[in-house]
């Protein structure tokens, strides 16, 4: 029998998609014949999965798990929004999600390599795409800590398909709740301003020199005018990514940073999903799908 090596697993996964510890077991089985082996994982209806892994996954699910001082947050995805009712994809979901809740880990391959039952994270993910019939990828998932004397605040839209976790410095859960539902409805990307990296700022700043060089009317002004009218619209900009310098959304009036201020507490870290996000849907044109059918 040939020697099971790394190198082996990995043309055997290469072949058929197929995890890792799944291209180890065929191996075994068949005493390292990779023809064999990927025979064994085709009867299986493991290796079916390969014929997905071209297919764009941009659907599915985020969800969040929280264990004391410890919350996760993660993304799996699907190519139909109607796998996000399929039990199997809730209950695979909910396996990655407390899987890493309970472990250590900082990368997806970390977290992928993880076993449950025998079976590896990324080996439950496989024989789901193979069962379930549609492409299922693990796209990402972010770790927060707390002190006891702070508090998490949870949010999750429409079922998971926004979902959002922030720190509040002080232990106040229905605050820490208001304050995740701005993070999930308001999209800010950092805490406040100052956190914004001088390279964006600069960016915007830019931009907006540009439209006032184009506007016939704005570029007549004195110069003290127009650096004003500048300075004015980037710091718009900059207040709609910052999540301090949001309007409150709960009375429509107040900037977040002064409910905030009101109740002696502040913002230590926040992380918002949307599912698909950054991710390029694959579009077809059905008339130029009807003409690809006719060619069949």
């Amino acid at each position: 029998m040939a020697a099971i090596t790394a190198k082996l697993v990995k043309e055997l996964r290469d072949r058929t998609g197929a995890g890792m510890l799944d291209c180890k077991k065929a191996l075994e089985a068949t005493e390292g014949n990779v023809d064999a082996a990927v025979t064994w994982l085709r009867e299986k209806g493991i290796a079916s999965a390969q014929k997905k892994a071209g297919r764009i996954a941009a659907e599915g699910l985020s969800n969040i798990f929280v264990s004391g001082n410890k919350a996760v947050l993660i993304e799996v995805n699907s190519e139909t929004d109607f796998v996000a009712k399929n039990e199997q994809f809730l209950n695979l979901i909910d396996t990655i999600g407390n899987t890493i809740l309970e472990n250590d880990v900082t990368t997806n391959e970390e977290a992928l390599a993880l076993e449950v039952n025998g079976e590896t994270l990324e080996s439950l993910i496989v024989n789901a795409t193979s069962t379930i019939g549609e492409k299922i990828t693990f796209r990402r998932f972010a770790v927060l800590t707390k002190e006891d004397s702070q508090s998490f605040g949870v949010y999750k839209h429409n079922g998971g398909l926004i979902s959002a976790v922030v720190v509040l410095e002080t232990d106040n859960a229905e605050l820490a709740k208001d304050i995740a539902m701005q993070i999930a409805s308001m999209n800010p990307t950092y805490i406040s301003m100052k956190d914004v990296p001088a390279d964006i700022v600069q960016k915007e700043t830019d931009v907006q020199v540009e439209i006032v060089k184009n506007d016939a009317e704005l570029s007549t002004k004195p110069e003290k005018v127009i650096e004003g009218i500048i300075r004015g619209r980037v710091s718009k900009t900059l207040q709609d990514v910052s999540l301090n310098d949001q309007i409150f959304f709960k009375d429509g009036s107040s900037k977040v940073s002064q409910v905030l201020k009101q109740a002696n507490t502040s913002v230590i870290s926040f992380v918002r999903y949307q599912v698909g996000e950054g991710i390029e849907k694959r579009e077809e044109d059905f008339a130029e799908e009807v003409a690809k059918a006719s060619k069949i």
